[in-house]
């Protein structure tokens, strides 16, 4: 396991957030690692046990995740204000350029960060996500997120997670279960295994338009220049093979890859994306 130094940083209304620090090379672009929407920062840490030391790793936990403080506001856990975070971040680290993983959620933020970053990215990872999101894996997440939910052992938060999302990752196992379990929940004082992060989170997203409430694809074309991967999981009920392709066509320096007997999201530590991964850090280096 690859060590990693616990920083903080403060948001523009008072909120102590957190985030992970993989140490690498400075002179490399830092990787910023954006988590979905009810992950956190140890999403990221297959990746990082994979990549730290060759390159400085950044794993956010996102206001109202992991170890960030929850919001007073639960209509501030959305995609604008959590790109105000970031730039809060970006600017008191002043970490150079910056490559950005970003899953689901991380991903919509990736895109809007490369739209209104003050220097354009060295890279981006888009996983699972596009400017067009489907109707009916919005549907599934408004179903589950925010619903809470408590377990007395790992055992059990496995066995939960799998009834509720085993059509997600039909091949994994008891074991692959419970380590996500442990990705996604904390125990409580009481002793308690729950999901970690606010139970408000999804509260913007039951309203019209929650989910980003604005055009996306003009945010893509910020993307441009940029050497970028794309991966859809082949199961995935977010983002269509129809807008996977209209992204690639709009990026000419995008790879694309799908996994097919994966749903939404992909986790990056598949074979497949370490070798995509390793792909797109080397077209970094090269500046193609």
């Amino acid at each position: 396991m690859a060590a990693w130094a616990d920083g903080y940083w403060w948001s523009k209304d008072g909120l102590r957030l957190h985030y992970r620090d993989y140490p690498g090379p400075a002179e490399r672009p830092a990787i910023l690692c954006l988590p979905g929407l009810t992950r956190n920062a140890r999403d990221f840490a297959a990746v990082a046990d994979r990549l730290a030391g060759q390159w400085r790793l950044i794993c956010v936990d996102l206001r109202g995740r992991g170890e960030s403080a929850y919001a007073k506001d639960p209509m501030s856990y959305s995609p604008l204000v959590y790109v105000q975070d970031l730039e809060a971040l970006i600017d008191e680290l002043a970490p150079g350029p910056l490559i950005a993983f970003g899953t689901s959620l991380g991903g919509i933020l990736t895109m809007l960060l490369s739209a209104t970053a003050r220097q354009p990215l060295a890279g981006a990872l888009i996983n699972d996500i596009g400017p067009a999101i489907e109707s009916a894996g919005l549907a599934r997440i408004r179903a589950y997120v925010g619903r809470g939910g408590s377990w007395p052992t790992w055992l059990h938060a496995a066995r939960g997670l799998a009834e509720g999302h085993g059509t997600i990752y039909p091949d994994y196992s008891i074991a692959d279960w419970i380590g996500m379990s442990k990705r996604l929940c904390r125990i409580t004082s009481a002793g308690r295994i729950v999901p970690d992060y606010d139970m408000r989170i999804g509260d913007p997203l039951r309203v019209p338009g929650g989910e980003a409430g604005f055009d996306m694809w003009p945010t893509l074309a910020s993307l441009r220049e940029v050497p970028a991967l794309l991966v859809r999981g082949g199961l995935s009920d977010l983002l269509s093979a129809d807008t996977a392709a209209e992204m690639a066509r709009r990026l000419p320096k995008l790879e694309q890859l799908t996994l097919p007997d994966i749903g939404h999201a992909p986790t990056l530590d598949e074979p497949e994306c370490r070798d995509a991964i390793d792909r797109l850090l080397a077209r970094v280096l090269a500046g193609r």
